[in-house]
């Protein structure tokens, strides 16, 4: 039980108590009718067409419930509200009814708009309230009350009171970190539902320093939406974007916690299906990939692939030259440009040509009149002159040479192996590399910009689609003649097989091969966000981006593919632009895509940070940029940050993270990376790579790697070694305790600071 309720009669907390464990004991229920009526739709097998689609989306629905009532296991119910006029709400994190006939609401979905005073509601504008609840448990069990009185006329107590209406804030943010980001459902400040509740059409960019809460704002904005516009959302799925691997896995629970489980969380180097990047640019590659210019480059590298001939190609065709020079396949090729589509869809249009070229060399040379020049050719000849033509490998080799079907992977890959001839000598060898090498982030933008411009050539794909049906349609033909002799053996030789006269009916009576085969398609169980996840064409209901100010130019190229309908939430902060290819400007950005119509809210409340650490890291900033403003933290903790010099860095880390260490939260050791392997080599059980495990108690990390995390205590490494807007990331992490250690000269800010 919370301190603050020791001595104080405990009707109150026994009252909410019984109410949690009814909410339960409602919730076991439903999930054990879930759980069967899931089982039995997935027993029933064989059904007609439209009795299957219907089974799928029962067990799509039933099973996003049953996902949602497990994850929000252990809480569920967090505050009440009571009103003005006696009525009262319990609010969680979804909503439940009672089993009556009337389906009675027991607990409002935070979501709701009755729960929203939970929220704005104030002793200033009460909003009909007269007092909120919050409500704390640990599992099923009710820990702690603390009331807020709105209606300051009303003279009824509960002993629960908290005069400040501060308690469940500060006790969130003093809590130990977990490695996991929380939500903060219980504790959404008046600005911050502005944002989550906002419409989802458009643009909507919500900026904020260190601290402030874009993130977990951001997360519950999707929840939000989720809830408000289910039918579309959940159709068309919603695609979280993050920094990093690291970033998706700490904020993973988030939207589980919340009821909310059919989201795709992606970073950008996961969005081009097939491939995933493994390899790492230097600032200067990823800076010329991603800067915008890289669009024309590769529409200049695609039509070069359209290629001439030098001088001439030769196909030797019924113990005869034809000769293609660049006269004949430049006509070719223009009109097919004039289509207007991409590469490997104009190439059916190129074969055309270059056969119909070919075929009235052919009908020239063999069908002309010695005397008059006029063609003794009909329409009969011709058509098979074009035909053996098209039977003809060389014909089709000097047309692979001239317009190849590419794949986005080989067109990126051989570019980047010779790139001298779209960029400069100094952006070339920025990003020359073998063929062999893995995939980076900024090449994923690349391959999606080539897959627009190639285009897919899917004759194949259709052609093999047709056999397929075929085959399957000529085995359900088989199957109904089965049927149908057997119906015929049964009843032959009998002198009344149908004594009462009438029909009897057999299979291929009353259904034909075509609908039989497409009983026995294979049906596709995976959720929206997992299709959406395997096809780089879907259009996303709605696109989160998380530290949207480091996105490079062809990302966003990418992104804005999948958001046709341009409704986004962007969340940043342009003073911790990092990546070279960053645009950092969100008019930048945004202008080539919606102009001006976008939405723009600043988030100034600093919740992570304590006021000592922030003054520090905002002393690094103002040495670069003198009228910088950082946000204003809301708490003090007493606890200044240390820096100090060492000439033994491993064994000082060491030392520190001893030192730093909390009871019970995480510790960060933020180092660059070509240090981790030696400083881990010191530190016990401490491991370093591209996706650490935050839910250790010392996790080593690079600045990077650090962006939009939070832990207990930091320990920042040689700070004089990274650029501003890594450094303020890095002072910024730590809800508690700040150390920094150096070996080399301190970066102008911090250096006057500790002076």
């Amino acid at each position: 039980m919370d301190s603050s309720n020791i001595g104080i009669p405990d009707d109150e907390m026994r009252r909410e108590q019984e109410f949690i464990d009814d909410l339960y004991a409602r919730v076991d229920v439903l999930r054990g009718d879930v759980e069967t009526s899931v089982t039995d739709a997935l027993g029933q097998g064989n059904t007609p067409m439209q009795a299957r689609l219907e089974r799928d989306i029962l067990v799509a629905e039933r099973s996003g419930l049953l996902a949602a009532l497990n994850a929000v296991d252990g809480s569920l119910c967090f505050g009440r509200i009571d009103l003005a006029s006696g009525a009262g709400h319990h609010i969680g994190r979804i909503g439940l009814r009672a089993a009556d006939a009337e389906r009675t609401p027991i607990l409002i979905d935070w979501r709701a708009d009755v729960a929203r005073p939970f929220y704005l509601a104030t002793g200033h504008t009460p909003m009909g309230l007269r007092r909120r609840r919050h409500i704390t448990t640990d599992g099923r069990r009710v820990t702690a009350l603390h009331d807020e009185i709105l209606d300051l006329g009303d003279a009824t107590r509960t002993g629960h009171e908290d005069p400040t209406g501060d308690a469940v804030l500060l006790a969130a943010l003093n809590s130990a970190r977990t490695g996991r980001m929380t939500d903060i459902v219980q504790t959404i400040q008046a600005e911050q539902d502005e944002i989550i509740r906002a419409p989802y059409r458009g643009v909507r960019v919500v900026e904020g320093g260190p601290g402030t809460g874009k993130t977990a704002v951001a997360l519950h904005r999707a929840a939000y939406l989720l809830y408000e516009h289910r039918e579309l959302l959940a159709r068309r799925a919603v695609l979280i974007v993050g920094p990093n691997p690291a970033f998706l896995g700490y904020i993973g629970e988030v939207l589980p916690s919340l009821g909310e489980t059919g989201v795709l969380l992606a970073t950008v180097g996961e969005l081009f299906p097939g491939v995933r990047a493994t390899a790492t640019d230097t600032a200067e590659a990823a800076a010329v990939k991603g800067g915008a210019a890289m669009a024309d480059v590769l529409t200049a590298v695609v039509r070069d692939r359209q290629a001439l001939p030098d001088p001439v190609v030769t196909i030797e065709h019924d113990r005869e030259v034809l000769m293609l020079d660049d006269g004949l396949v430049s006509v070719a090729r223009e009109r097919t440009r004039a289509a207007a589509l991409p590469h490997n869809a104009a190439r059916e249009h190129f074969e055309g040509h270059i056969l119909n070229t070919l075929t009235d060399m052919v009908a020239e040379r063999i069908g002309t009149d010695p005397y008059d020049g006029s063609n003794l050719l009909d329409a009969v000849d011709v058509t098979q002159i074009r035909d053996e033509l098209a039977d003809n490998p060389e014909v089709w080799s000097a047309i692979d040479r001239l317009w190849p079907l590419l794949t986005p992977q080989q067109l990126v890959a051989d570019f980047l192996a010779a790139p001298e001839a779209y960029l400069s000598a100094q952006d070339a060898a920025a990003v020359r590399r073998p063929v062999t090498r893995a995939w980076t982030v900024a090449d994923v933008p690349l391959l999606d910009e080539a897959a627009e411009l190639l285009g897919e050539d899917d004759r194949v794909r259709r052609a093999r689609a047709e056999r397929e049906r075929e085959t399957q349609v000529a085995y359900a033909q088989g199957v109904l003649d089965v049927s149908f002799a057997s119906r015929t053996y049964e009843f032959e030789d009998k002198e009344d097989s149908d004594p009462d006269g009438s029909e009897v009916l057999s299979a291929h009576d009353i259904i034909d091969a075509e609908r039989f085969a497409e009983r026995h398609e294979e049906e596709d169980h995976r959720s929206a966000a997992e299709r959406a996840a395997a096809d780089r064409t879907w259009a996303f209901g709605h696109i989160i981006v998380d530290e949207a100010q480091e996105l490079s130019p062809m990302a966003w190229r990418l992104l804005m593919r999948r958001s046709p309908t341009r409704s986004m939430t962007l969340v940043g902060d342009p003073a911790q632009t990092a990546e070279a290819a960053g645009v950092g400007s969100w008019s930048e950005i945004l202008q080539p895509y919606v102009e001006d119509r976008w939405h723009h809210t600043r988030l100034g409340v600093n919740y992570r940070t304590p006021a000592e650490i922030m003054d520090l890291a905002a002393a690094v900033v103002r040495a670069q940029v003198p009228d910088f403003e950082p946000p204003s933290s809301v708490r003090s903790t007493g606890v200044h940050p240390w820096v100090r010099a060492t000439g033994d860095l491993p064994g000082a880390v060491a030392e520190a993270v001893e030192e730093l260490t909390p009871a019970e939260g995480r510790l960060a050791v933020i180092a660059p990376r070509d240090l981790h392997r030696r400083l881990a080599a010191r530190l016990d059980g401490v491991t370093a790579g591209a996706e650490p495990d935050l839910t250790r108690s010392v996790v080593l990390l690079d600045p990077r790697q650090a962006k939009g995390l939070e832990f207990d205590s930091v320990l920042v490494v040689e700070p004089g070694r990274y650029g501003t807007s890594d450094l303020y990331v890095a002072l910024t992490r730590a809800t508690q305790r700040l150390g920094v250690l150096h070996t080399g000269e301190l970066p102008k800010g911090l250096a006057e600071t500790v002076g």
